[in-house]
């Protein structure tokens, strides 16, 4: 199509589907848009190069109430953009992902210790880097549309981006389910179990939005009354959490993963009509074993650490994992899924009782002998202004 035969409208539309993260002003607040739809706003280095640069000028601007953090079309954020992380990485240097990956954790950390209110809706899929963004914020909405998951452990990596420390702190060992099974959850369920602060239907969002515009004030306690006149509550899904919490205390409270999955085939036999507990040992079955491993030691670590202590783990970690001396399970999981499609990854060792704990050990050891390694590093910044992560139950 010539330039030349398009209107000054036309042309500002297609300016803002190449825009991958729009920012908007409303008198105090700022919304932050993730706007790559078409790939489920999955994230790239641009766009978290991007948000991180205005979440700082808005923490620092005296006219900035509050913040707003949602996505366009029918994902909130379904990850990072492994398939271009990983082409990185192939054609490149491990470093390249290494250096992704730290920009990434660097947002996470500004958005768990943001200053002011920062209110992320997350209407549709939320998963992996798209956690990372959500469950760090001070408000989190949610509505029947949203999905829920953490299912890093079938590609053949782990619950990162802080999952170690948001999910520690959930009920019982809720926090071990979701990151060993990949398990989706919806809106009322994430509201029950504490990943969520407020449920309000998807077709209230927008007044929700509005009104929250108008807020004149950066008070924690103003911005939760207006979410509140939106929000509703669902006695049914905390009692069905409950219930299942039981079994699942059982289950995820043993000390290694393999008496976990053995605890879970036992009580499958005992409550077959239980279609979650058959998903959950499906699901481990077809993870990888090292990667089981490591989720369920990285989750048990995070339960005493700081947000920050958590972060360099993950990082630490996740350069053991692409630098490819101990484990090449990502780069087949990605294989598997992103590239051949055949959805049948060849694990290397192929069973949980071949993965030692001194190659555990060493994936959760800094190799500083490496000119390419260099640990994370964050900057000392106070607590979120809300206890973020506290548990409703």
């Amino acid at each position: 199509m010539n330039m030349q035969s398009l209107s000054s409208t036309e042309l500002f539309r297609r300016d803002l589907t190449e825009q991958p993260v729009l920012f908007e002003e409303h008198s105090g607040v700022r919304k932050v848009i993730l706007n790559r739809p078409s790939k489920l706003n999955s994230l790239n280095l641009e766009m978290i190069s991007q948000m991180f640069s205005k979440l700082k000028i808005y923490e620092d601007d005296p006219t900035v109430n509050a913040v707003i953090l949602k996505g366009n079309g029918k994902a909130f954020c379904a990850g990072g953009d492994v398939f271009q992380n990983i082409c990185s990485m192939l054609t490149g240097h491990w470093s390249f992902g290494a250096s992704f990956y730290k920009k990434q954790l660097t947002l996470d950390h500004l958005i768990a210790t943001y200053k002011k209110p920062l209110v992320c809706l997350t209407n549709g899929v939320v998963m992996g880097g798209g956690a990372g963004l959500s469950m760090h914020a001070s408000f989190r909405v949610v509505t029947e549309k949203t999905v829920f998951a953490m299912p890093e452990a079938i590609l053949g990596i782990f619950p990162d981006v802080g999952a170690s420390h948001f999910l520690p702190k959930l009920p019982g060992y809720f926090g071990e389910y979701l990151g060993l099974t990949g398990a989706r959850l919806d809106g009322e369920t994430m509201l029950a179990c504490g990943l969520a602060t407020h449920f309000v239907f998807s077709k209230d969002l927008p007044l929700l939005e509005h009104a929250l515009s108008s807020v004149d004030s950066s008070n924690a306690s103003d911005i939760l009354s207006v979410i509140n006149n939106y929000a509703c509550k669902s006695n049914m899904k905390e009692e069905e959490l409950h219930k299942r919490l039981k079994s699942i205390n059982r289950c995820f409270s043993r000390q290694t993963v393999e008496g976990i999955l053995h605890s879970l085939e036992e009580e499958l036999l005992n409550n077959l009509a239980e279609k979650w507990i058959a998903e959950a040992v499906n699901s481990m079955k077809s993870a990888s074993p090292t990667s089981l491993k490591i989720s369920l030691r990285s989750i048990r670590e995070g339960r005493g650490q700081t947000i920050e202590q958590c972060l360099a783990r993950e990082y630490t970690v996740f350069c053991n994992i692409v630098r490819r001396k101990i484990t090449n399970d990502y780069y087949e999981g990605s294989r598997a899924i992103f590239f051949d499609k055949d959805k049948k990854p060849k694990w290397e060792p192929p069973k949980l009782e071949l993965v030692g704990a001194e190659m555990v050990d060493m994936l959760f050891k800094a190799f500083e002998d490496d000119d390419d390694w260099n640990c994370l590093q964050l900057p000392a910044r106070s607590s979120n202004v809300l206890d973020h992560a506290r548990s409703k139950l």
